[in-house]
Order: structure tokens, then C-alpha cells, then sequence
């Protein structure tokens, strides 16, 4: 099969880019035949660039260009969108349906249905836009980035497309990662017919199982963002004072430096690679994953799985479907430093409990997040996708037979 991969980077490497690259890997290590067409938002820097950048998110000429040369060089069976926004715009389902290509697109945020692309600003989990064509206000919120310019770009770029039809009529397939991520989109103004979306989670190759015998601290590694829920993290750890590492990158990592010079129970590791960050998983007593936001999967939690590492998650989102209570992980309210603090003395406290979880944990990733698994669910969604297209050519062509 030919797949022409499609990406817009962000300027700071994130999920999304490591889900591009591991499928892509993925199709060709069984002998696909894969082509990646990136943009990255890292070369946006001038005045100018910016502009132009802006005024192309509903329709970028270029961008299609750019496209159309892909499709006619390659001529790819299905295209796989993970990322269009902002260079590369809505313009790559209008060339793909001139030429008559299938797209699959892979729902990582909410970015249709949001313009923050998480359902969470200023502190809060946000809702009430989630059937609104255009959430205006949102843009008076500055709910993208702190800007009522750059919201109202997201909110025109994806509007726009939707009184237009683009979403249900352009794309073949969608793919959410969770069960509760496909009935929020189902139920949203983005209006998907259902047999256009399909589940199919994130994977990780697998890491091996780490140490039996764990290390005393626990782990947080992610983005350093408010919506990950550091503030409840650090919050608990000033009240149960128990030992924390902490790996990554982000906005409020002044307030995680302040801490760790504050608590010396606290070790900031700042960013690392992804084999180092293993390492030190493989040796933590557990993971923390206090996201307070509806993430849409959660690819630690996946990781930890894979090596035996019990999970303590807030339940919300991704980290809902993908924790179960008391079997792979704990759960606790999001926001409660309280209760987070409370789920950490469970585990110090059992490690009977810690052994099991980690163990299921394993297990979990077994049967539902290796490499092998998830091609065959990937495959399944290209073939369907193509499939798909076929039909609705065929009734084309009985229809204009029939006039």
C-alpha cells in the first residue's frame, strides 16, 4: 500500500510528533510504501511569515500546491492527516478529494471542536463550546495561547469548514484514540457521520519490564503546562511529603524549579530523551499522571504499563478509559491534592497492591498497545477508508447512468 503520511510539527515537540513518526515507522517496517509531507511551525519567525501563516488558515494556496505536487508524484492509495493546523490548512482535504484520494485524519486534540485544542483554559475544563459552529467566546476568553487574535483564527479556520461540509463529507475516516473521545466528537458541532469514526489507540514499542525492586520516589514525565495539573502534583507533595522526580519541558517550570529549591524530597530533571526518561521509570515506585484536562489518550500511562510501573491518574479523559481502579493503576478526583496525596500513602503503604498493579499494568499493554496490535487496527481503518471511497464512486457512476 502507498500512504502518503501528512504533518504539521508544532515548534515544541510534543504526542503528536511521536505517534507520526512511530506509524510511519511502523507501515514501513511491514513493507509499505510511506511518504512524509511536513511543515513545521518552527519556521514561522518573522513578521511576515506570521502574516502570511494567518491569513492561509482557512484555505492556504501554497500549502495546496505543495499537496497536489505530493499526490501527483506518488499517487498515494489513502493519505494520513495527523496535524494540518496552521500552514498546511483544510486545503489538503479539497486536493484530496480533486484527485480522488481517501483521507484518514487522527483526532490528537479537540482543535475542531475547540480553539484552545484541549477544552481547557484559564484553569478550567470548558464544555460549552463543544456544539458551537463558532465558539465567540471563546475568542473574548483568549482561550488559544492568551490571544483574541490567534483564537479567532482557530475558531474561522475550523467553522468555516464546518458550514461547508468539509468535515463529514472530505474525510473517510476519523480516528479518536478512547471510546470517550468518539462520543464527545459524535455529540459535537463537528457533526461525523458515526461510520466515519473509528477507535484505534497509541502505541509504544515495548521498553521491557523495569526493576522489581523499585526505587523510593515517584515519577511525573510530561509537558509542564497548567492544564497537566502541576499545581495538584506539587500541592500534594508539600502536604504528604513524599519523594518526586520530575522530567520535562514548559510554561510553569519556574514554579516546578521554585519547589524543588524549596523541597528537597523533589529532584527536577528538566528534559531528557525518551530511552533516559525510561530508565528512570523502569526504577519509580510509581507514575503520577495528574492531567486536568480531557486528554484524549495518554502516553505515559502506556509506557508505564509496558514496564510494570503502577499509574495514579486523575480520572478524567484518556486517563479514565485507560486506568482501572485498584487493576493497572489508581485513580483520584481531578484537582484534589487531597486525594492524590491519599492515593500515594495507598501504594507506600501496600506494595502487594504496587506489585499487582504494575503486573496488570503489563498485561494491559499486552493485549491492547503493542506495536503488532495497532497495526492491524491501523490497517484495518486504511482499507476501510479506501473501501469507502470506492463505494461512493461506484454510486456515483450507477447514478450517472441512471440520468
Amino acid at each position: 500500500m502507498r500512504i502518503l503520511i501528512i504533518h504539521n510539527h508544532y515548534k515544541e515537540a510534543g504526542g503528536e510528533d511521536t505517534v507520526f513518526f512511530a506509524e510511519s515507522n511502523l507501515l514501513e517496517e511491514h513493507g509499505h510504501d510511506v511518504r512524509r509531507l511536513t511543515v513545521s511551525n518552527k519556521d514561522v519567525n518573522s513578521t511576515s511569515q506570521k502574516l502570511e501563516a494567518a491569513l492561509g488558515v482557512v484555505y492556504n494556496p501554497k500549502s495546496a500546491k505543495i499537496v497536489e505536487t505530493e499526490l501527483q508524484a506518488f499517487k498515494p492509495d489513502v493519505v494520513h492527516v495527523h496535524n494540518f493546523f496552521p500552514l498546511l490548512s483544510p486545503a489538503v482535504f479539497y486536493v484530496c478529494q480533486k484527485y480522488k484520494v481517501p483521507v484518514v485524519m487522527t483526532l490528537h486534540n479537540y482543535r475542531l471542536i475547540c480553539p484552545s485544542a484541549y477544552l481547557h483554559y484559564n484553569g478550567e475544563v470548558h464544555l460549552e463550546h463543544v456544539q458551537q459552529v463558532f465558539p465567540l467566546k471563546a475568542i473574548l476568553d483568549k482561550a488559544y495561547r492568551n490571544s483574541a487574535l490567534e483564537t479567532a483564527s482557530a475558531v474561522l479556520a475550523t467553522g468555516v469548514h464546518k458550514l461547508l461540509g468539509t468535515w463529514r463529507n472530505k474525510v473517510s475516516k476519523f480516528i479518536v484514540l478512547t471510546p470517550g473521545a468518539q462520543e464527545l466528537f459524535l455529540n459535537s458541532s463537528l457533526r461525523p457521520k458515526p461510520e466515519q469514526i473509528a477507535i484505534k489507540p497509541n502505541f509504544t514499542e515495548d521498553p521491557g519490564m523495569g526493576d522489581e525492586n523499585r526505587e523510593d520516589y515517584f515519577l511525573y514525565m510530561g509537558r509542564l503546562s497548567p492544564e497537566k495539573g502541576i499545581e495538584t502534583l506539587l500541592k500534594a507533595q508539600k502536604s504528604k511529603s513524599f519523594k518526586l522526580k520530575i522530567i520535562g519541558e514548559g510554561s510553569v517550570r519556574s514554579l516546578v524549579e521554585e519547589h524543588a529549591a524549596q523541597h528537597p524530597e523533589v529532584e527536577y530533571l528538566g528534559f531528557m530523551p525518551r530511552e533516559e526518561a525510561l530508565e528512570v521509570l523502569k526504577k519509580a515506585k510509581a507514575l503520577i499522571f495528574p492531567s486536568e484536562w480531557l486528554e484524549t489518550f495518554g502516553m505515559t500511562i502506556v509506557e508505564a504499563f509496558a514496564t510494570g510501573t503502577p499509574v495514579i491518574a486523575a480520572k478524567i479523559g484518556g486517563a479514565a478509559h485507560l486506568v482501572h481502579h485498584k487493576y493497572n493503576g489508581l485513580h483520584y478526583t481531578p484537582q484534589s491534592a487531597h486525594e492524590l496525596a491519599e492515593q500515594i500513602e495507598v501504594l507506600e503503604q501496600n506494595p502487594v497492591l504496587a506489585y499487582e498493579l504494575g503486573r496488570n499494568g503489563r498485561t494491559t499493554f499486552e493485549k491492547h498497545y503493542t506495536s503488532e496490535v495497532n497495526y492491524n487496527l491501523l490497517l484495518d481503518v486504511y482499507h476501510a477508508a479506501i473501501g469507502q471511497k470506492e463505494r461512493l464512486a461506484s454510486s456515483a457512476m450507477a447514478a450517472e447512468a441512471s440520468l
